[in-house]
Parts: C-alpha cells; sequence; structure tokens
C-alpha cells in the first residue's frame, strides 16, 4: 500500500507540473497514468504488485465510477435536456443502440465469440467518457452544440446501458433462472435511493430549520452522495444506477448546489479516476497484452474506428450539424472508465469466456485511451479558425444583423440619454 501510495503521489505531482502542456499538446494525464501503472505493475518493475482478484483492485473502481457516475447526472439534469435534447437524444436514442449492435457483429465474427458473449462485450463497451477528450469539450471555440452533445451522451449513456450490462451478464452465466426479479429489484431500489436521498436532503435544506454556511456549501452534495453510496450498499441496490439517479436529480432540483459542488466534485471524481486508472495499468503486464492475440487486437482497432462512425454517421444523417462536427462526434467516441468497472463485473463473475472477454475489453480501452486522448488537441485546434456557425445560430445572427442595420424613421426622437 505504501508503495502504491507513492507511486500515486509521484503520478499526480507529475501530473500537476505538465498540466499545461497537456492542454496545449497530445501529452495526455490519462495515458500518463496508464503508462505509469504498466511500468510498475508486475510486468515490468513490480513496484505495485497488483491482481485483478484483488479486494483493492474492484474497490477502487467501483467507488471511481460511483464518484463518475453521480458527477456525470448532474450533467444530465431535466432543465439541461429539455434545453437542447435533439442532438443528444440522436446519439443516445439511435447511436447508443447502433454501436452495440455493431461491436456486438464485430466480437461475433472477428474473434468468434457466441451471440450472448457479443452482446455483453458490446454493452461494455458502449459508454463513452469526455474526460479522454478534454480538449475538445473543454474548447470555448468548440461550437457549444457539441461540447453539449458530448458532455449529455456520456453523462446519460453509463447509466443507460448499465440494465444490458447486467442482463446480457446473468444471460451468459448460463442459468435457467436468469433471477430478473432480483435483478429489476435491485435496479429499482438503486433508482428509489438515488432519487429520494436527495430530494429529502435538499427539501430538508429548505425548511426555517437549517440553512448552510457558504463554506459548507460544496460539502452537501458529498454527504448526499456519501448517504446514497452507503445506503445502496447496506441493502443491496445497484450503486451504479443509484449514483446516476443522484446526480440528475439534484441537477434537477438543486441547481444551487450542483453548482456549488461542480469544482470540487470534478475533482474528487478526477482523483479517484487517476488512481484506478494507475491500478489497471499496473494490470496491464506484456504477458496479458499479448495473450490479446491478432485477432483481439484487430476487434480493438475496429471497435474504435467503426463501430462507433457508422453508427454516429446513420444517427446524423441531415441532422444539421456541419461535416467537421460531425465528424468529431464521429471519432470521440472514447471508451470511458465505465467500461474499466463493467469489464471488471465481468471477470468476476466467473462465466466462461470472462478472461477473454477482459482481455478485449482492456485491449480497446487501452487503444481508445492513447487515441483519443493524444487527438483531442489536435482536433479541437481545427476549430480555432472554423468560420462555420451553427446551423442553429445562423437565422439569429442575420435577424440581429437586420436589426442593426434597419433604418429608423426620421422623424423618430433620440434614444440617448439627454446631455
Amino acid at each position: 500500500m505504501t508503495a502504491l501510495l507513492t507511486a500515486f503521489a509521484a503520478l499526480l505531482l507529475l501530473a500537476v507540473l505538465v498540466s499545461s502542456l497537456a492542454n496545449r499538446t497530445v501529452l495526455s494525464t490519462a495515458a500518463l497514468f496508464l503508462v505509469g501503472g504498466f511500468l510498475l505493475g508486475d510486468g515490468v518493475t513490480g513496484v505495485v504488485p497488483v491482481r485483478p482478484g484483488d479486494s483493492l483492485v474492484y474497490g477502487l473502481a467501483e467507488l471511481a465510477l460511483f464518484a463518475v457516475l453521480f458527477t456525470d447526472g448532474m450533467h444530465a439534469g431535466w432543465p439541461d435536456l429539455r434545453s437542447a435534447w435533439r442532438l443528444p437524444g440522436r446519439a443516445l436514442g439511435w447511436g447508443l443502440p447502433l454501436t452495440l449492435l455493431v461491436t456486438a457483429v464485430l466480437a461475433h465474427y472477428v474473434v468468434g465469440l457466441g451471440w450472448v458473449e457479443s452482446l455483453l462485450i458490446a454493452a461494455v463497451l458502449t459508454p463513452t467518457d469526455p474526460v479522454f477528450a478534454a480538449a475538445l469539450v473543454g474548447n470555448d471555440k468548440v461550437p457549444p452544440r457539441l461540447r453539449h452533445l458530448l458532455n449529455v451522451e456520456s453523462g446519460v449513456n453509463d447509466g443507460l446501458i448499465l440494465p444490458f450490462v447486467v442482463l446480457f451478464l446473468a444471460i451468459a452465466q448460463g442459468s435457467d433462472d436468469l433471477h430478473l426479479g432480483e435483478l429489476g429489484s435491485e435496479l429499482a431500489l438503486g433508482l428509489v435511493i438515488g432519487v429520494a436521498v436527495p430530494w429529502a436532503a435538499i427539501m430538508l435544506e429548505r425548511t426555517r430549520l437549517f440553512a448552510i454556511s457558504a463554506k459548507y456549501e460544496p460539502l452537501n452534495a458529498v454527504a448526499i452522495g456519501l448517504l446514497v453510496l452507503a445506503l445502496g450498499k447496506a441493502t443491496h441496490g445497484n450503486l451504479f444506477l443509484a449514483a446516476f439517479a443522484a446526480g440528475v436529480t439534484v441537477a434537477t432540483i438543486g441547481d444551487r448546489h450542483r453548482q456549488a459542488f461542480g469544482e470540487f466534485g470534478e475533482l474528487v471524481a478526477e482523483l479517484l479516476k487517476l488512481a484506478a486508472l494507475l491500478i489497471f495499468g499496473a494490470l496491464l503486464t506484456p504477458a496479458f497484452l499479448g495473450d490479446v492475440g491478432w485477432t483481439g487486437w484487430v476487434f480493438a482497432v475496429l471497435a474504435l474506428v467503426l463501430a462507433r462512425p457508422v453508427a454516429i454517421w446513420v444517427s446524423f444523417l441531415r441532422s444539421g450539424l456541419t461535416a467537421r462536427e460531425q465528424a468529431a462526434v464521429m471519432w470521440f467516441g472514447p471508451k470511458g472508465f465505465a467500461s474499466v468497472v463493467y469489464g471488471l463485473l465481468v471477470l468476476e463473475s466467473g462465466i466462461p469466456a470472462a478472461d477473454q472477454i477482459f482481455h478485449l475489453v482492456a485491449a480497446t480501452i487501452v487503444l481508445s485511451i492513447l487515441a483519443h486522448s493524444s487527438t483531442d488537441v489536435v482536433v479541437a485546434r481545427g476549430f480555432d479558425e472554423e468560420r462555420e456557425v451553427p446551423a442553429w445560430f445562423g437565422p439569429v445572427l442575420d435577424r440581429a444583423r437586420t436589426l442593426v442595420r434597419r433604418p429608423g424613421p426620421p422623424n423618430d426622437p433620440p434614444t440617448g440619454r439627454p446631455s
């Protein structure tokens, strides 16, 4: 544990020192922790010896995903979705299932997995993560609707795909009784906890009995999240659905709490995610990567360059996006941290194809982190000199220009303040 803490602290300090450079170049802090974990793991130096079955691996990954889903949910409140739902709706309503189906076809015909296992790995790899495309999402010169689309899509698809992962995993386990009632109860209980706890906390705070000081305002959402986590653990409700539902609830009825939590919460989630990426990298020994096989690497490449691009291209036909915007959406579907945890969940399940699926998931995530986190700056720079305006903004701009240029009546009185 001491070696792990030292390694994480050293890499975190290095990441902080080069963060400005990382924002302007292909250098990526996510890739730094992934490669650092690989070099410090058993396969190279052995400084951070971890195994896939270690309790630390899944425990840290679970906690990190809970924090990520909680903060992601805060980007997907009802006001956010209602204000601009058309493009994210295409990505989630058409792009998500099409990506799942294309990935499943690739897994079946390229690697030779059965259809159930192919659907399972496709569900695991469908969620996206904007953190690995941070330069694009955080660049003010990138069209707002594109940044909103990627943020909302990545924030919602983790939670939407979870029931499919659970269902396909239950089918893959081959039991005569899929325990659908039990699975449904876990999901329903997680949803109830995720909605009820933040609603009750925010309503309680609005009474005359309590008042939150400005200093403690950011901790209100932290307390809500921890209580959701504790109740989910105690009742065996689905933690991930509870986390996402809690974030959505806070964003919907407690906008002030979301704003107070925003930057602080993102930092907490980022710290947990980087720590989990270090552990994930330590699992990737040279022997592990060699066991993926050439067909596995072909699948990983095709899952990135074919599955999502085809699905997004079909989903956004006649959507009004410019060619450059659509190309950016097609490429930036990085396989996010949810895929890491869902992959570990499959590995722990003990199904016959668990080890093979985890190898394929790990290979795809590695390629995604290296490819997407090193090209986000390049693609974002393409918008720096973008002369096109979003389609929805054109009529507004033309109307404004017309009003400015329209001459007033000759006898209009002056409108300025008299001197």
